[in-house]
């Protein structure tokens, strides 16, 4: 027996368990919880294991027939039919089987900074801020920016936002990194093209309970806003600094006029920002970053270049080059790219767990 075929009939087995531990009576409702949720995770691995279970059954069936003349070429014709469907399902358990990133259906917090190209980074930074509200309105998620600092040019030195909906974070998450754009800046005269960059950061969006964090910890500045708001800004000390003392980091939040709403932003920006800290500390522990196709996901690391006078886009990672830099701005093409860096970093997880 195959070791996938051992797999089968574990993952089998476990999920009839769970289906009979589900019909008891007077299960406590966290314990009703926990086993509803474990059962229904498994249910896509377990359909996929009795498939494959019936195809290595009735492959061995067709097999046997092959030795009798009668049957013989019935059972190649079915054979032929059977036999390239075997590694289909295979490569579909083993996708199933990959361990799962925990944070992956959670929301995202979604972090845009220029960076080298003064004006001009700013005003890409704004085009790839609006580029996400639009993918994520293309996706059906909401998209809420939680704080804004522009220019008198309309660009973003940096924006925040919050994005909800299904699977945000499994979708965004290889977004992190340097962003680079080719083209003539609205404010060049001679037509020459520039270069500049802009830093993209998505963090997985936690609650209250998913990370504790001890006021003693925190220091909390309050200041009046530097934005425009006319006497508001003179007269109220709206804005929020928050500073997570043991980790230095620093979140600061001015754009609602109440104190109280910046705060919460600005802790739940703070919360998630720890959270990925604590996870990248966790995965350094377990094992060397990857570096393959997909990349280590670093903000130092640039990943994409969006070419205007060509019409292209390019990632780095994946050597993906799309001559459809129009619909990558307005949302609608974005999906090439992640459904392909998602494949890539299924396709390393599998070949690093064979070579485990």
């Amino acid at each position: 027996m195959s070791t996938l075929a051992e797999t089968s009939d574990h993952i089998l087995a476990r999920h009839r368990a769970l289906r009979d531990a589900l019909a008891e009576e007077g299960l406590a409702p966290p314990r009703m919880a926990q086993l509803s949720k474990e059962y229904s995770d498994l249910i896509p691995a377990a359909e996929k294991a009795e498939e494959l279970l019936r195809l290595y059954q009735e492959t061995r069936e067709a097999e046997a027939l092959l030795t009798d003349p009668e049957m013989r070429e019935e059972a190649k014709a079915e054979l032929d039919l059977l036999r390239p469907r075997v590694p289909e399902v295979e490569l579909a358990l083993r996708r199933l089987l990959l361990p799962k990133d925990s944070a992956d259906e959670r929301n995202a917090i979604l972090e845009v900074r220029a960076g080298t190209g003064g004006d001009e980074a700013a005003l890409f930074a704004a085009l790839l801020l609006e580029m996400y509200r639009k993918y994520a309105a293309f996706r059906g998620w909401t998209f809420e920016v939680l704080a804004l600092s522009e220019n008198d040019l309309g660009g973003v030195r940096e924006g925040t936002a919050s994005i909800g909906g299904k699977g945000v974070f499994a979708r965004l998450k290889f977004e992190s990194g340097v962003h680079r754009v080719q083209r003539v800046p609205q404010t060049e005269a001679s037509g020459r093209v520039h270069t500049s960059t802009a830093t993209v950061a998505v963090l997985p969006e936690v609650e209250e309970l998913d990370i504790q964090i001890d006021e003693k910890d925190l220091r909390i500045d309050v200041y009046r806003s530097s934005g425009a708001g006319g006497q508001h800004v003179n007269k109220t000390e709206s804005a929020v600094r928050i500073t997570h003392i043991p980790t230095g980091t620093v979140v600061a939040m001015q754009d609602e006029r109440s104190q109280i709403k910046n705060r919460a932003r600005a802790m739940k920006v703070l919360r998630a920002r720890i959270y990925e800290r604590e996870r990248a500390l966790r995965a350094a522990e377990h094992a060397a970053a990857r570096r393959g196709q997909v990349g280590t996901g670093d903000r130092s690391e640039r990943i994409r270049t969006y070419n205007f006078p060509q019409g292209r886009v390019s990632d780095h990672r994946i050597n993906l080059t799309l001559y459809r830099l129009s619909e990558m701005i307005e949302g609608t093409a974005l999906d090439l790219f992640v459904d392909a860096l998602i494949a890539q970093d299924e396709a390393d997880r599998m070949a690093a767990l064979q070579e485990a």
